[in-house]
């Protein structure tokens, strides 16, 4: 089976599709998608075409191995998320090829069904009561949403008790709630509002602070208990080892588009049960970066939620499912998805959508957010 073709596809709202053909007319899917930054993931994948055009394509960890260190220059960002995006695509093609998920490949099933939960009230978040609602009479048990808007350095007590609200107004509507800090909270409100926080039985507190700031993370983990969740910037291995090591972190979150792949999220999991952490991956993204994640969540034990993007604020014109044909496959019942047990990531993608698509190629770019006084405030 050697590999002939690697396609990508810039596929709106925000994603980027890859896939890759064989010699012999085997096909596989996978998601790079990168969130604004899809014209730089796509770059790397040309260079991939350069040195693995030819290769034999069921040499997964080995064809991993190369594209990881073979060019000298490790990790980040854009390429990770290439390569996550044609590891992806590698499994689905050999699992097609065996007539098996990927899945079975990885060591088998461990779970029929995994938790899910699901966005609520935008970037600054907002109506959380009818948002609540309309997700738990979807069938859903859990939901996330953005603690604040932009907020300064400093910030006064009015700006804590209108996050309680709007988590209590969650709340209200049987939902548990896990709260998004996405790094716009500087350590000194961090503290304060992690404090605050803590009496409302929330299922997680999402990025209090970035994951650079290994020593604020560990002073917030010694204040509360409210269980600290991270790692949708962190993309291997080496990046989660100091923030398991620092002790601060009870969720990780590495994103399957981002970290390099299945496999290096499987090991990354697997490295993070030695610690007694839970894995909830990252995943506001397209429908083969969720295929991916079920795919984890079925052979992976400490896997405790998956986040899923249907009907999530960033899909304008197209929502997760738009693209595909077997939609059963990543429709929630009762608040869970289930393990799909088709070849491959069990994902079927309408390729002639996808083409259509494509010939509007998206160019989304996140906003840029400013304070009062005109400095950046982070997104």
């Amino acid at each position: 089976m050697k590999l002939g073709r690697i396609e990508t596809f810039h596929v709106p709202p925000r994603w980027l599709f890859v896939r890759i053909e064989s010699d012999d007319g085997a096909f596989g899917w996978g998601e790079a998608s990168l969130e604004g930054h899809a014209d730089a993931v796509d770059g790397a994948l040309d260079a991939f075409r350069d040195r693995f055009i030819g290769q034999d394509a069921r040499r997964i960890e080995d064809i991993w191995q190369v594209g990881y260190r073979g060019g000298f220059y490790r990790g980040g960002p854009v390429l990770m998320s290439a390569l996550a995006g044609f590891e992806q695509a590698l499994w689905d093609m050999k699992g097609r090829a065996f007539g098996m998920p990927a899945w079975e490949m990885l060591g088998g099933q461990v779970r029929e069904k995994v938790r899910a939960y699901a966005w609520i009230g935008g970037d600054r978040p907002q109506e959380i009561a009818v948002a609540a609602r309309a997700r738990r009479e979807q069938g859903f048990s859990a939901v996330k949403m953005n603690a604040t808007a932009e907020l300064d350095l400093l910030g006064t007590p009015k700006l804590f008790r209108e996050v309680v609200e709007r988590v209590r107004a969650a709340q209200a509507e049987n939902m548990d709630v896990g709260l998004d800090f996405h790094g716009r909270v500087h350590k000194p409100m961090a503290k304060q509002l992690a404090k605050v926080l803590e009496p409302l039985d929330l299922l997680f507190i999402e990025e209090p602070l970035l994951a650079e700031n290994t020593e604020g993370l560990v002073q917030i983990s010694q204040m509360i208990s409210t269980p600290i969740a991270l790692g949708e910037r962190l993309y291997s291995r080496w990046d989660f080892k100091p923030l398991l090591e620092c002790g601060a972190v009870d969720i990780i979150q590495p994103d399957l588009s981002h970290a390099g792949g299945l496999l290096e999220c499987r090991k990354i999991a697997a490295m993070t049960e030695v610690y007694d952490v839970a894995v909830a991956p990252h995943c506001p993204l397209g429908p083969l970066a969720l295929a991916a994640c079920l795919q984890l969540a079925a052979c992976t034990p400490n896997v405790a939620i998956q986040e899923m993007s249907l009907g999530i604020h960033y899909n304008v014109g197209h929502d997760l499912l738009t693209f595909v044909t077997n939609r059963e496959v990543l429709t929630p019942a009762d608040g869970f998805l289930s393990i799909p047990t088709g070849p491959g990531l069990g994902v079927a993608i309408d390729e002639a959508a996808v083409r259509e698509a494509h010939k509007d190629r998206h160019r989304w770019r996140n906003p840029i957010w400013r304070y009062q006084d005109g400095s950046f405030a982070e997104w």
